[in-house]
């Protein structure tokens, strides 16, 4: 059972929920991507400014939810990711500092860990994998923040890391059309076996933050939809009422 983080009161069911949808390629970092691209530039602010608006609802606890974690895992205080496997000597904490014995964060909770780190949020993080969400949107007072971290199909392009599948874009349009409508349930109803044939890493989690918002009044903001290296990178952000 994931516990919510002491002294946080019980959540008015009626609380906001401010949601930011990002991917998680490593070379958002700037120093893993090396020579910069406009591509990345754009990713980048693009990111920016979808945490900058769900960060504007002012939320109590960020949830970074992302693939990783097994079902119960949560992330917290002196834990830490690190990006050596992408030749960066960076270890990135997820809250405050690492400690001795921490957890090791999955990639998608240390590229969301540095996401928040550059906008400044300093309240509190909880990271945990799709299964997990929805008994934290029920139990966290709000407004609650929520981080969703997910690349769209790798098999957009010749050239992408799964080679091409003439059935990625329709996909990744179908997510982009849902985040830009504010359409809850058709993220909910996301096919996960589509989804992962066509390497599509965001699938359960857009599927999670779709079910746990399915029936309320969602504002929505598309912020980018592009597969600038055969990768959908999808960007937006939500305010659930």
């Amino acid at each position: 059972m994931i516990a919510v983080p002491s002294g946080l009161p019980a959540r008015d069911a009626r609380a906001t929920v401010a949601v930011a949808f990002c991917p998680s390629p490593p070379l958002l970092l700037p120093g893993v991507e090396g020579r910069a691209a406009p591509e990345t530039a754009e990713l980048r602010r693009a990111c920016a400014e979808a945490v900058g608006r769900m960060l504007a609802a002012r939320p109590e606890v960020v949830v970074v939810v992302g693939g990783g974690p097994a079902p119960g895992v949560r992330f917290g205080a002196g834990d830490r990711g690190d990006l050596r496997g992408f030749g960066v000597d960076l270890e990135i904490a997820f809250a405050e500092r690492v400690r001795p014995g921490g957890r090791n964060l999955a990639l998608a909770h240390t590229i969301g860990a540095w996401l928040l780190d550059e906008a400044g949020f300093a309240g509190t993080r909880v990271g945990v994998g799709p299964a997990d969400l929805g008994q934290l949107v029920r139990d966290l007072p709000g407004p609650l923040g929520i981080l969703a971290m997910g690349d769209g199909s790798a098999r957009r392009t010749v050239k992408a890391p799964g080679y091409l599948d003439d059935a990625a874009a329709p996909f990744d349009a179908t997510v982009a059309a849902a985040l830009a409508s504010g359409d809850a349930a058709a993220l909910a109803a996301l096919d996960l076996g589509e989804g992962e044939r066509l390497l599509a890493a965001g699938t359960r989690t857009w599927q999670a933050v779709g079910a746990a918002l399915t029936g309320r009044a969602v504002t929505a903001h598309l912020l980018l939809d592009a597969a600038p290296f055969g990768v959908g990178y999808l960007v937006a952000d939500w305010t659930a009422a």
